[in-house]
């Protein structure tokens, strides 16, 4: 899938409030990286962040996939800025997709959180 194509899917799939202005940067394989711009005027809420986390990883995962099993290490603040997030699948096994995410502020530099999942994906195989 090309970076146009996961963006419309992302823009068609996605509820409004999980959108966060995401841009889809780089999609090869089932490694993507993507940008999320903050809510006009404030920063990034827990439940924010964790939608972000959730997006990520689905659009390395495959949009109709749906997280059975996360773990989130927060690993410090975010700031009231871009998050960018590089998320990956690290392995599949039968219906399940194992896959992690890392979020970045700003600059892929630091990272802020890091996210594994298992992921039940239901649907045909044949990647996102």
């Amino acid at each position: 899938m090309t970076e146009d194509e996961l963006q419309a899917r992302l823009e068609a799939v996605l509820p409004a409030a999980d959108l966060h202005d995401v841009f889809v940067e780089e999609c090869q394989d089932q490694d993507v990286r993507l940008r999320f711009s903050p809510p006009a005027g404030t920063g990034w809420t827990t439940a924010a962040l964790l939608s972000l986390v959730d997006t990520s990883l689905r659009a390395a995962s495959g949009l109709d996939a749906r997280v059975s099993h996360l773990n989130v290490t927060v690993l410090r603040p975010a700031q009231a800025t871009d998050v960018i997030s590089l998320s990956r699948v690290i392995r599949c096994d039968g219906d399940q997709v194992h896959a992690e995410t890392w979020l970045f502020s700003h600059a892929v530099v630091e990272p802020m959180l890091h996210a594994t999942a298992t992921l039940e994906a239901s649907f045909a195989r044949g990647g996102i």
